[in-house]
């Protein structure tokens, strides 16, 4: 009678080898995919990353470009102590070793000096003004300008480079500021130059150069940032004489036509009262 079980050697010796070869077979695909996937991923394949620090931001990119690699600009910060638009760190450091396409994650140096907004200082002690200026990053000179004022010692004026820095003003940090400090009121006496149809500038350097200073500033409407304004009205009036270091109370507008009435509108509003 004929053996007709599953368990005979025949049939074992089938399975075996099939098993066998199905072994290989994974063993090769896997060996493949390995070998596949080290050659994507570049593994074992490193590159040392340049030290790009204190180039130029545009010099910087093409050697790092060069390499395979790619710059991300992540920051930017303020110092004097390098040259402006230079990279001042980066993220891997240099002779670090990456793969390709890596980012590289840098912060550079801005390319033009911060700003800082000029706060109002007058009538207040030159000392303190002086330690204000220098917080905010700005070089206070030794030397003073000198003007007639109705209170000795209190800062009449800021200026760079000659020109009348206003409160509200932006000037770069570092730049170099001096005070006009007043001394007392004068013994001699002045006469008040006409200042209507000038900004609030151009009024106090007028005033100053006649050794007078600017007293109470007021507008007719609330004044919107950006719009000029002019003064229409001044007390006391062109003309009059004072004694140097007097204060000239201005009013200003923004309607240029106002202004442009001069001291006929001082004494058309003199009426209202």
């Amino acid at each position: 009678m004929k053996n007709n079980s599953f368990f005979n050697k025949s049939n074992i010796r089938f399975v075996g080898i099939n098993i066998v070869l199905a072994v290989v077979v994974f063993l090769l695909l896997l060996v493949g995919l390995i070998a596949y996937l080290r050659h994507y991923t570049q593994h074992g394949v490193e590159i040392e990353v340049a030290d790009i620090r204190s180039l130029a931001k545009e010099d910087a990119q093409p050697i790092l470009e060069e390499q395979g690699l790619r710059m991300v600009v992540i920051d930017s910060t303020y110092s004097d102590k390098v040259p402006f638009g230079t990279v001042v760190d980066q993220d891997p450091l240099p002779h670090s070793h990456v793969k390709a396409g890596r980012a590289v994650y840098v912060t550079v140096n801005a390319s033009t000096k911060r700003q800082i907004v000029m706060p109002n200082l007058q009538d207040i002690s030159y000392r303190q003004a002086e330690t204000t200026l220098r917080s905010l990053g700005l070089i206070v000179d030794s030397v003073y300008e000198y003007e007639p004022s109705a209170f000795r010692d209190l800062v009449l004026d800021v200026k760079s480079n000659g020109e009348s820095v206003l409160p509200g003003d932006k000037i770069a940090v570092g730049s170099e500021v001096r005070l006009v400090v007043g001394f007392g009121r004068g013994t001699e006496e002045v006469s008040v130059p006409g200042v209507t149809g000038m900004t609030l500038q151009d009024a106090r350097s007028m005033l100053l150069s006649h050794r007078l200073i600017v007293g109470a500033v007021h507008y007719d409407e609330p004044a919107e940032e950006g719009v000029p304004q002019f003064v229409y009205r001044q007390t006391p009036g062109e003309g009059e004489i004072v004694a140097e270091g007097e204060t000239v109370a201005l009013y200003l507008s923004a309607d240029i036509e106002k202004s442009a009435l001069g001291t006929n509108n001082e004494h058309e509003e003199d009426g209202w009262f």
